[in-house]
């Protein structure tokens, strides 16, 4: 069945890819089906890989082979919420070591230009909670890469 709302990635040559690695990476991720271009087009040729379904963390999503022209921007991004510092530890990593680079404040980008938020959800709660518990959860994000939980966690006790 197809969704009747699907994110659209636009990528060089390399959605298949991109895909793949998604699927292996995060949960409830998975590659569907891989069209191939029924004829030539202005950046491949007839057979070249044109799209790829897939979704992450259950969202679904396509890549799209357009090739050099448009790049992608941190005006998108997909947030990952986790639930321990392991978990925040293993997503960031798995960025970063495969050719990505790190960020601020829990951003990171991949190695295709995707930008991902890592998120762990206390730091979610610390905002959600507002106050002076939000301006200190915020103020220790700020100095961090890659968030920090325990730090996010003692900012929030004060």
């Amino acid at each position: 069945m197809t969704p009747k709302n699907t994110i659209c990635l636009w990528f060089d040559k390399n959605a298949e890819e991109a895909a793949n690695f998604y699927a292996a990476t995060f949960p409830d991720s998975k590659v569907g089906t891989v069209f191939h271009a029924p004829g030539d087009f202005p950046d491949g040729k007839q057979g070249d890989v044109l799209t790829v379904e897939f979704s992450v963390c259950g969202v679904p999503c396509v890549g799209l082979n357009g090739g050099p022209t448009f790049k992608q921007s941190e005006a998108f991004s997909f947030q990952i919420s986790t639930e321990s510092q392991e978990e925040t530890d293993k997503y960031w990593n798995a960025i970063v070591e495969n050719g990505g680079q790190e960020s601020e404040c829990g951003w990171c980008k991949d190695k295709w230009g995707v930008s991902w938020q890592i998120t762990p959800r206390t730091l979610i709660e610390a905002l959600a909670a507002g106050g002076a518990e939000a301006e200190r959860a915020f103020k220790a994000m700020m100095t961090m890469k890659k968030i920090d939980a325990a730090a996010i966690d003692a900012a929030r006790r004060g």
